[in-house]
């Protein structure tokens, strides 16, 4: 495959990916710059923003494990956005949803990927609760893409079955 193709398949997508990594990392410094650890501030009677740090992944898993798993984690982050952009080259032009959900993911992982390099640590800061007694793990934007990139590919597996399994 030539460069030049590659290049045209992915430039759409991988825009969509820097406009969600841009949004995250402005909003995180936002909120760094404005609290300090640990500060809640309430917004709704269950919604409030508060500065974590996540030095593990999902559900502040392996957290503290001693400092290895930031490398695991980044390995896993760039190998995700490794095979994210290859899949991106080969459906770009035919799975329109497939190509969403994929550049969502992608800007939540290289978000993440960037605060793991540069920090050590995932700063997160939206945090859902239920009456002051059950709280939901905090979570940010990059999250937030990940996630809603996965359920329109979840979507997308139930409203287009026959693409499962390969390129039409």
């Amino acid at each position: 495959m030539k460069l030049t193709y590659i290049w045209q398949q992915l430039q759409r997508w991988w825009a969509l990916a820097l406009v969600v990594f841009a949004l995250d990392w402005i909003t995180k410094q936002a909120i760094e710059a404005n609290l300090h650890y640990g500060q809640e501030i309430a917004l709704l009677p269950v919604f409030d923003l508060t500065l974590r740090y996540n030095t593990g992944a999902a559900f502040s898993f392996l957290a503290q494990a001693g400092g290895w798993q930031r490398w695991l984690f980044s390995i896993i982050a760039i190998a995700v956005v490794i095979g994210i952009s290859w899949r991106l080259v080969k459906i770009a032009k035919t799975h329109r949803l497939e190509a969403l959900s994929l550049s969502l993911i992608l800007g939540g992982a290289i978000g993440n990927l960037y605060d793991r390099l540069a920090y050590g640590h995932v700063v997160d800061f939206i945090q859902f609760h239920w009456q002051q007694s059950w709280y939901f793990p905090a979570f940010n934007v990059a999250d937030s893409a990940i996630t809603i990139g996965v359920i329109l590919m979840l979507l997308e597996s139930v409203i287009s079955p026959e693409k499962k399994g390969g390129e039409k």
